[in-house]
């Protein structure tokens, strides 16, 4: 099983008020396949172990350009307090990314 991390949504992933994730990559990913939830998977220190956080199902996948977000996809990758706006802002911060190139976008439901 793949684990995905939620390092910097954790609490909303515990939750459960996250219901998707928009990733950099993740074009293998499909619906009906199950996830591990983690804390988080890179930059451990020694001796630090994976912390995981439950399993989820998807039940959507698809490419589109991140800056398509909408306030009720922003609510529900559990940034309630943002506008899309302010988002797409931290999302190009945090992982050097573009407004209008595509990401993934994942849809989960929690088993």
């Amino acid at each position: 099983m793949r684990n995905i991390s939620f390092s910097m949504t954790t609490q909303a992933f515990k939750d459960h008020r996250k219901t998707v994730t928009r990733r950099i990559g993740w074009a293998e990913v499909k619906p009906g396949d199950v996830l591990m939830g983690i804390e988080k998977g890179q930059g451990l220190k020694k001796g630090e172990r994976v912390v995981r956080l439950g399993k989820i199902c998807v039940v959507g996948a698809r490419w589109e350009p991140l800056d398509c977000i909408d306030q009720a996809d922003v609510i529900r990758e559990g940034f309630p307090g943002m506008t899309p706006e302010q988002f797409i802002q931290m999302f190009c911060k945090h992982n050097k990314w573009e407004p209008g190139k595509d990401v993934r976008r994942i849809e989960f439901e929690y088993l």
